[in-house]
């Protein structure tokens, strides 16, 4: 049987998920298809098809008239997102618990371990990448295509929000320690214990996020103005 090579505009998609992940193309961003497909050294008909692909995974919106754009989460998408991911990867945590061998909590310990390396050293991509192996891992011990399909569809739409939760300080310290306790659980093969710590895990990765949200939406502080070796407030702020 002949190896079919994958369809150009499917590697195409590939591409421009990654560029999604790395900011090229920031949330937000109107996508210039002209500029884009000569840079990708490509014709616009296999860029508009991945882009129709990317629009049914939720990370672009095609608007008529307009063009394309980069989807950018609200805070209501956050909150209706992160839920459902809770509940579906506490449940592939729990699923794991039961089929997890000593052969398969053997790779997970080492995927723990260089987490834990990643998170001691402040390296946040490549905790990023450690966290998706593991989070891959825990789904394929699960065995539940249908919960994989669920879970992979909205993990597609996250990465609009790409490890920006770990920006917060101290995050990436509890990030992994939420891990390891999901870790021993599935170790002790303790279905409950399991899935009540991942659901912790992605609920608190939610918080996180809105914390630093709630910081970028803040005003600027009114600027203090020096006068007679002193600081003084502006003007507004003494008239009240």
């Amino acid at each position: 049987m002949r190896i079919i090579r994958q369809a150009l505009y499917l590697e195409v998609a590939d591409r421009l998920r990654q560029m999604i992940d790395e900011r090229l193309l920031e949330p937000g961003a109107w996508i210039d298809e002209a500029a884009l497909a000569t840079t990708l050294g490509i014709s616009r008909t296999p860029l508009r098809e991945a882009l129709k692909v990317l629009a049914a995974e939720g990370m672009v919106r095609l608007e008529p008239h307009r063009g394309c754009f980069v989807n950018k989460l609200s805070e209501q998408d956050l909150d209706e997102i992160f839920p459902l991911m809770a509940l579906l990867e506490g449940r592939c945590a729990y699923e794991a618990a039961v089929h997890a061998t000593a052969a398969d909590l053997e790779a997970l310990e080492g995927l723990h371990e260089e987490l834990a390396r990643h998170a001691r050293e402040g390296r946040i991509d490549a905790y990023y990448e450690a966290n998706y192996q593991i989070h891959e891992a825990i789904q394929r011990l699960a065995g539940n295509r249908w919960l994989s399909g669920l879970i992979g569809d909205l993990r597609k739409v996250l990465r609009l929000s790409r490890h920006k939760s770990l920006q917060l300080p101290g995050r990436i310290a509890e990030s992994c320690a939420e891990h390891l306790s999901v870790f021993a659980a599935l170790k002790a093969h303790d279905p409950e214990g399991a899935e009540a710590m991942m659901k912790t895990h992605l609920l608190r990765q939610r918080m996180a996020l809105k914390t630093l949200n709630a910081a970028a939406a803040e005003p600027p502080a009114a600027p203090q103005h020096r006068r007679g070796g002193g600081l003084r407030l502006a003007a507004k702020e003494q008239d009240g």
